[in-house]
Order: structure tokens, then sequence, then C-alpha cells
């Protein structure tokens, strides 16, 4: 099956947005969907190194999406990792499929 190139939504979180620690209901709650991994679902969110790092790791634990959630997920995911510095070697989402 070929993979499909998705567009990224994700946009670098401004100061008040970043967070290296747990987000709490109402600072996630704040968050425009922009900051997050898979956006319509609201989840994974990449507002710091570490959660990027969290987002990669837990990827194929990501319930209730479809593949097309993945693949701009994906392509989420790498931007942000771009960003932070964190370096990933996964070139398409199946290779986050553990």
């Amino acid at each position: 099956m070929a993979q499909q190139h998705t567009s990224p939504t994700w946009e670098p979180p401004s100061q008040a947005e970043r967070s290296s620690g747990s987000l709490d209901a109402a600072e996630r709650s704040d968050l425009p969907a922009s900051a997050f991994a898979f956006p319509a679902q609201r989840k994974e969110p990449l507002t710091s190194a570490s959660h990027v790092r969290n987002a990669i790791s837990r990827f194929d634990q990501v319930q209730d999406v479809t593949d097309a959630d993945r693949a701009l997920a994906f392509e989420n995911i790498r931007r942000a990792a771009a960003y932070f510095g964190v370096d990933m070697t996964e070139q398409s989402w199946p290779d986050l499929m553990h």
C-alpha cells in the first residue's frame, strides 16, 4: 500500500504554551488543535521535546484513529521533532507501530 503524504498542521507553541512537564486538564484544554499530533482528537500534545518523545513512543497505543489520522500525526510529530531537536529515524507512520 502506498503511503500518502499529508501536510502537517502542527505549529510551534507560543512561549506560554510550552511545557516540559505534565499538562493538567485546563492547560491541555487551552492548547490550540495545532499543538497536538492528532489534532481532531486532541491527542498527544507536542509542546516540548519530552512530549515529542512521548508521542513517538506511544504512537501505537493511540486508539480510535484512522490511518489518515496516523499519517497526519506522523507528519506533525516529524515537524515538532525537527523543531525541538529530537532525533527521529522513522520514515513513515507504520515504522512507529511496534
